[in-house]
């Protein structure tokens, strides 16, 4: 049975990746208390409170690893141990992974720090999203699968298992099938006549079934969901009787719908722009090193391999200290390893740049490839190792200084690039405000509901349907949850006389049934914290980063 290969004690990178596994460890905690709570964030936990197999967004992953909020209300950090443990048994099976694949023991532990480093890794490793539980299996089922390419077929029954859970976590984890099937015919095709990968398939379709009979149960409400928000298409538009309101989820038109061929070409070119831009810095060693690579390669044959070494020849004047072996062998060692980094490359690149082309690709839709792609670049490099180690740490700190301005509001950003305080700032204030309000309360957007229940877990606040896109707050089936019951009763609710709307400026809604009887705006400035707006006063800060309207509105018997 494969496996990754140990490192022999006497071996001094063994300490080096201990070391590293430790800087890791540290600093993913100390960012995860340093980030005020996200907005998404705040609304996974709140699916923690009321696990289900199913929620309106995503299936149930990212909140079955927020079970921590249930520990310490109100603590982004006790939310986000969950992931922050699933993001370390990530590493710990991609290094394996990577041992197995042929990488020699200081490779691997440049990928390692390579793939832990690029914005992508850092962000993942931190904050709570259904990425991270899609990360694991998908490092999971990589490993089991490289086993079954070489040799132990059985194990395509445990990459099933973990293609199930990773579709429990996001459903992009269907990538993996085209991914084992490209795999499967390059190293193994003969596979394909035995009943192991098939019984891999039965095994994830059982593990996600649960996932399967809920959104039967429920009008397929999030695999439709997830279908118009990926390819941008009507079939994604959500039925009222789906979420349980008069409500239907606009038609999200394809922003490429009526582009030409050159608009869609520059959509593919700004997609792969954006994949590359998550290496940072780590980029400029990288292609460089990859260019020298390929020079080396270019004078010595197609098969012979640039590795580390501690002197240089005048006989071979290659850069960062590197010199040629003397063998001629692959530049990865086994055939299925070569098939599954190349597959787990190319495959998610290629998809999402096809999507790319026709509607709005997220960035971190297709970072998966960086799993597979960054042992490809170690191994296809000459030289250039302590440059990336340098950018990576260079990427450490560029993210440590945003996660301290996220705290402090230190840097001197432009309103435009203040995207992290937009995100976490002002709302604890917010939510001590709201809980002063007499009289049901509500908001027109999820992320204002699940902020303010985050930070005062008590409030009872959900969203009013219709006025923005429709969350789990509209569709939820338990009072005590994450939303109500989904059928508004707006007649028990003029019974009971007013009413509060938490609204982000500018909006101040027409509700259809009521008239607005009183307003206040709220200014969250960065150095005063909340503050009011008073008639007649200028206003109390000149950038604020928020303004929020709190709108009383009562019965109007006219309408």
């Amino acid at each position: 049975m494969p496996s990754g290969r140990s490192l022999p004690d006497a071996d001094p990178t063994r300490h080096w990746v201990v070391w590293a596994f430790a800087f890791i460890l540290l600093w993913r905690l100390w960012a995860a208390w340093m980030l005020p709570v996200t907005q998404d964030e705040a609304y996974y936990f709140d699916w923690a409170l009321s696990l289900d197999w199913g929620y309106f967004d995503h299936p149930p992953g990212v909140a079955l690893l927020g079970l921590g909020a249930r520990l310490v209300p109100s603590s982004a950090l006790a939310g986000r141990l969950g992931n922050l443990l699933a993001a370390t048994l990530t590493l710990l099976v991609l290094i394996r992974f990577y041992r197995a694949c042929g990488l020699d023991a200081r490779q691997a532990l440049l990928a390692l720090v390579m793939t832990s480093a690029t914005f992508a890794g850092l962000v993942s490793g931190v904050l709570a999203t259904p990425d991270t539980p899609l990360a694991l299996a998908w490092a999971l089922a990589l490993h089991e699968g490289l086993a079954a390419l070489r040799g132990d077929r059985r194990r395509w029954v445990t990459a099933g298992l973990a293609t199930g859970l990773g579709l429990l976590g996001k459903y992009g984890m269907a990538l993996i099938g085209p991914v084992f099937l490209w795999a499967i015919l390059w190293a193994d095709p003969k596979a394909l006549r035995t009943p192991w990968p098939y019984l891999g398939a039965l095994a994830a379709l059982l593990v996600f079934a649960p996932n399967l009979i809920w959104n039967a149960q429920h009008d397929w409400l999030t695999i439709r969901f997830q279908f118009g928000h990926g390819f941008s298409t009507s079939a994604g538009a959500i039925s009222a009787e789906a979420v349980g309101t008069a409500l239907t989820l606009p038609e999200r038109a394809s922003v490429l719908e009526e582009a030409g061929l050159g608009e869609r070409l520059l959509a593919v070119l700004s997609f792969l722009g954006i994949q590359a831009a998550l290496w940072g810095l780590m980029l400029f060693p990288l292609v460089a090193g990859l260019w020298q690579g390929w020079r080396v390669r270019a004078q010595a044959g197609p098969w012979v391999e640039a590795r580390p070494s501690g002197q240089r020849t005048s006989s071979q004047p290659l850069w960062g200290g590197w010199r040629l072996r003397a063998q001629v062998e692959p530049l990865v060692p086994y055939r299925g390893a070569r098939a599954l980094l190349v597959a787990g490359t190319v495959f998610p690149l290629a998809f999402f740049g096809l999507v790319a082309a026709f509607s709005a690709v997220q960035p971190n839709w297709a970072v998966l490839y960086l799993l597979t792609g960054i042992p490809l670049a170690v191994l296809a490099m000459a030289g250039y190792s302590r440059a990336l180690l340098a950018t990576a740490g260079a990427n450490v700190l560029l993210v440590s200084l945003y996660l301290l301005h996220a705290r402090t509001g230190i840097l001197p950003l432009p309103d435009n690039q203040q995207r992290i305080l937009h995100e976490t700032h002002g709302f604890q204030a917010l939510a001590r405000e709201v809980e002063l309000l007499s009289g049901p309360v509500f908001a027109d957007r999820y992320q204002l509901v699940a902020m303010t229940r985050f930070y005062a877990p008590g409030l009872e606040i959900t969203q009013w349907p219709g006025l923005f896109r429709a969350s789990e707050y509209v569709r939820g089936s338990s009072p005590g949850g994450p939303g109500f019951d989904g059928s508004l009763d707006r007649e028990a609710i003029a019974r009971g006389g007013g009413w509060w709307l938490v609204s982000r400026n500018p909006p101040r809604p027409v509700i259809p049934g009521f008239r607005l009887d009183r307003q206040r705006l709220l200014y969250d400035c960065l150095r005063e914290g909340l503050l009011e707006a008073t008639t007649g006063q200028p206003d109390p800060c000149a950038e604020p980063i928020h303004r929020w309207w709190l709108l009383h509105y009562v019965p109007d018997p006219s309408s």
